[in-house]
Formats: C-alpha cells, structure tokens, sequence
C-alpha cells in the first residue's frame, strides 16, 4: 500500500484545495495518469500519479484545504490484495491532514473558497457569476455546471422584465464578482512574495550580463520563415530556449535543485518559462526536455504551455520540475532583467529586448541588434567563473544557429544502419 500525497507545486505553495477527483475506490491508475484537481493560489492544476496501483481509499473530499505533503488517497500496488483499511489507520491518517480530532470539510458556500467542478468554475467565469453563490447539488454539495447553468437561467429571466432591472442586476453583478477577482489576484501576489521573500533571504545571489550580437539568428528565423504561414512560423522565443539548453550543456552546474544543503543536477533541460497572466501575476511552469526536442516539436510545445497557463490548465509534473527558469521581457522593451531565483533551483536567465546599436564589427562602428542575457545564480552551487562560461557559450551558439537549429525532428535511420 502506498499514499498519494498533495505534491508541491512550487516554491509558493504551502497548501491548496481539492477541486475534484477523477478516480474512484477501485480505479486502476497508471503512471502519469491525471487523478485529481488541486486549486493553489495561482491555478488549477491537474495532479498526476507517478505509480501503477489500484486506489484503495479517497481520504479527502472536494472541497477540502489540506497542506503540502497530507495524504490525499491510499493506492494498492500492483499485485497487493484488497485488504480492508483497519478504523485506527484511517483515523490516523485523517489527522494527519488537520489538527483537529477528525476531518474538517470546507463549507459548500465559503466566502473565500467555495467548492466549484472545474468546468462550473469555468462556465461561471464565462457568465459573469460568482459561484460561492450559487448553492451546489452536486457531490457534498459542491457546485455544479448545472447548477451554474440554472443560476444563469434565473438570472436571465429576472433581468429581462424591465430595462431598469438588467442594468441594476449587471451592475449588482459586477459588484459581487470584483471582490472575489480582487480576493483571488491578492492570493496570487502573497504567494509570490512568500517565495521570492525566501529567494531573497536563503540564496546568495550573484548576476552576470552578456551583450549578444543576434545579426546571425535573426537572419536564420528570417530565411526560416519566408513563405510559411503564420501558423507554422517560429518565433524567436523558441530558438533562445533551445540555445539556453545547449549552454547548459557545459555548465551544468547552473540546472537543476539545492535541496538539503547539495546541489542536485539534473540530465535534462526542463526550462521553467515565466508567463504572465492576464488578471495579473506571473507562473513559471516546465517546457520539459528542451535540450533533446528540435525547434519544430518546441514551437507547438511552447504556445500550448502559454495558452494552458492562461487558461488556468497546468499538470502538477509542470509545475514541480522547472530546472531553471527563462524570463523574457524583450517584448516589454526591457533591457535587461535581473531576476530572482526561484527555488530550489539554483539559476535564472534573463533575456531583454533586442535593440540597434553600435557595434565594432571588422574594426568598423556598425548598426548591429543586439540582445543583453543575464544570469542570476546560486553562489552555493557555482562560481562566477561558471557563469560567465555558461554567457559565453550562449553567446556562441547564437553566432552559429545553422549548426544545431533544425526545425524539424531528424528522420531516423533505416533497419540495420549502424549508430
């Protein structure tokens, strides 16, 4: 028998609130399979398992606050019998997710968080509706999209009599939903405050800058692009992601987690790419295996990340595994970022706005686009000596992006040809 425990989703969780489970008592589950859906400060995110198993017991119901690490679910391991769960161990285990003396279900209607399905979350969103008004039918009384859907119903109806009354029930309408938007926003920044206080306070931060000439890769994604439709373009955003892995390659010392006092690399590039949101802040969640993928498999790649973060539809293995995060600004007109590193990772890498400059080329003054790179990094894990390699390096393989830039996953060789 083992637990399904809430995992962290980040440095700025400490708890979150099951939304809904997709499983039940006696489900087969697979590794990776979606089996819940957690709220954090930030987002909805759909939580995976990482083992096979049978689940044995759900010993949290939606609608419950639980904090890091409580025991969401009991799941038998492949090949274990179905064995009852003595009363004492399912008492014990139910304490451990609250103080209290037995489980504390959240109230159906909450002020600050009531229990919503997702897609009656989504729909209430949609209509304009506060849901913590809404009284729910549905499994302990959560709110349903049914119950959305017939909110909205009588909402119509009564709005439609008069004239007067519409515009009095849009505004009363927007009245009740801005608290709850504002609520929900304030969350969001206490939590990336929390972490960033912690950055800040933990890890002895030293930067670095490098001013990159970009002539090279601007003509390549030109040349690249010419006659595609837009669809099928690549943006740049791309090719600095797949360059920052490459670096990587040879300062390792700069990707992956300090956790327990050692730094922990990791094998593969998992780029945590900050995305803003727009009602406001930020999430950082994993584009995975950046350095192994080509350009052509990461452009699909990034912009489902962007539009599922914007929609609030993240997995929790996105959310846990970013092994440095990229933040461009470029867009902003930034010129420079100096960022803060977000544990456990141990490095942040900041991209600015590309701009036309001066430059000596060849001994002559030219107008050439350049772009300035910086690195925040964890002085317990490296050097600046490191850093500056890793700068270096990325500097480098943006001067040659023919050599390694392929659009398009290599085809594989034939039967029998020899590696």
């Amino acid at each position: 028998m083992t637990d399904f425990k809430l995992p962290s989703l980040g440095a700025d969780m400490d708890e979150g609130t099951l939304l809904t489970w997709h499983v039940k008592p006696g489900d087969t589950v697979k590794r990776g399979q979606v089996v819940a859906v957690v709220d954090t400060a930030k987002a909805a995110v759909d939580v995976e398992i990482w083992h096979d198993g049978v689940v044995q017991a759900l010993l949290v119901q939606p609608g419950d606050k639980v904090p890091v690490g409580a025991v969401l679910a009991t799941v038998r391991v492949p090949g274990e019998s179905a064995t009852p769960q003595p009363a004492e161990t399912k008492t014990e285990t139910a304490e451990t997710i609250t103080p209290a003396t037995k489980p504390v279900t959240v109230p159906l209607v909450s002020a600050t968080r009531p229990a919503v399905s997702p897609s009656a979350r989504r729909r209430a969103q949609a209509l304009g509706i506060d849901p913590g008004r809404v009284p729910g039918t549905g499994a302990h009384g959560a709110v349903t999209l049914a119950d959305i859907e017939a909110a909205a119903t009588a909402v119509a109806a009564k709005a439609a009599t008069t004239a007067t009354t519409t515009n009095t029930a849009t505004a009363q309408a927007l009245t009740e939903t801005t608290p709850l938007v504002a609520d929900r926003q304030q969350a969001m920044r206490r939590a990336i405050a929390a972490a960033m206080s912690r950055s800040k306070r933990e890890i002895p931060h030293y930067y670095l800058s490098e001013t990159i000439p970009m002539a090279a890769a601007l003509a390549w994604l030109q040349q690249h692009n010419e006659g595609l439709p837009i669809t099928a373009r690549l943006l740049l955003a791309v090719l600095l992601l797949k360059a920052v892995a490459l670096a990587l390659q040879r300062t390792p010392e700069l990707n992956g987690f300090f956790i327990d006092g050692q730094f922990q690399p990791s094998n593969a590039v998992h780029a945590g790419v900050a995305i803003s949101l727009r009602g406001g802040g930020l999430v950082a969640p994993a584009l995975h295996d950046v350095g192994s993928q080509s350009l052509g498999q990461l452009m699909p790649a990034l912009a489902d990340l962007v539009k599922r973060a914007r929609a609030g539809s993240l997995r929790s293995s996105e959310m846990s595994d970013p092994t440095i995060t990229v933040t461009n600004l470029g867009e902003r007109s930034v010129t420079s970022v100096l960022g803060v590193i977000y544990p456990p990772q141990v490095a942040l890498v900041g991209l600015g706005s590309i701009e036309l400059r001066p430059w000596v080329v060849d001994g002559k003054v030219r107008a050439v686009p350049l772009l300035c790179a910086t690195l925040a990094a964890d002085h317990r894990a490296s050097d600046g000596h490191r850093g500056a390699l890793f700068l270096a390096e990325l500097r480098e393989v943006l001067q040659q992006p023919a050599a390694w830039a392929q659009p398009t996953t290599p085809p594989e060789p034939p039967p029998g040809a020899s590696a």
